[in-house]
């Protein structure tokens, strides 16, 4: 079953639309208060996000940039403004459709399973974003983020924190995290991995989240 967030301030509207997702079996998150958007997004991890322009306070393109910095999930664009100005902002900054208001349901519809089917048919139902209180891992572009603050990591850090976050609680043994760095025919040796950590640590301390990977003296790391 897809997720859905319907980001529409227009409480009828969305209303309508999210009554008309779920008798399509999708389950949706209809935003009511739109203060902390990313909050939301982060904690429900949809799919993908139907997106007024005029909203409270940030407009919906402000929103788009937001996500994208942590997901490439589709966008669609719902919006009274039909201009051409408005259409290319918001394919400039990262949204995959635009639908102008008024619209049929039969037509939003038919755009949102259409987008589903082409943005998961090869990977479905797998997250590319990972969360650990405030910090959002993104594994699409090998970045952290924490509130206004952002690090981008190599290949080999991003390796090292999916696999430690994915465990979040277990320790990981030295010789897996090894293990899965081989797997691209990049060897990585005892004093290497050592040095990655280090690195990892210090992005993440960057950001403010500092001393969460933990040393497990003769067995490995654990977040």
């Amino acid at each position: 079953m897809y997720k859905i967030m319907v980001v529409e301030d227009d409480s009828n509207i969305s209303k309508i639309i999210r009554e008309n997702l779920e008798k399509q079996s999708f389950q949706c998150l209809r935003i009511v208060q739109f203060e902390n958007i990313m909050y939301e997004f982060i904690k429900f991890k949809p799919e993908l996000i139907l997106m007024d322009i005029n909203l409270p306070r940030d407009n919906g393109f402000y929103w788009c940039e937001k996500i994208r910095e942590l997901s490439k999930a589709p966008i669609i664009f719902i919006s009274a403004r039909n201009t051409d100005k408005d259409i290319i902002i918001a394919t400039n900054i990262g949204g995959d459709d635009y639908l102008v208001k008024p619209f049929s349901i039969e037509v939003l519809l038919a755009k949102v399973k259409g987008m589903l089917r082409r943005t998961y048919a090869y990977n479905e139902g797998e997250s590319n974003v990972i969360s650990f209180g405030e910090l959002i891992f993104n594994a699409d572009n090998g970045t952290i983020v924490c509130k206004n603050k952002r690090e981008e990591l190599t290949h080999n850090e991003m390796e090292i924190l999916k696999i430690l976050l994915k465990n979040q609680g277990k320790v990981v043994s030295r010789e897996r995290i090894m293990r899965t760095l081989w797997k691209d025919e990049k060897f990585i040796d005892e004093n290497t991995l050592t040095v990655n950590i280090t690195r990892v640590r210090k992005k993440l301390s960057a950001i403010g989240y500092e001393n969460i990977i933990k040393t497990i003296r003769n067995e490995g790391y654990i977040i």
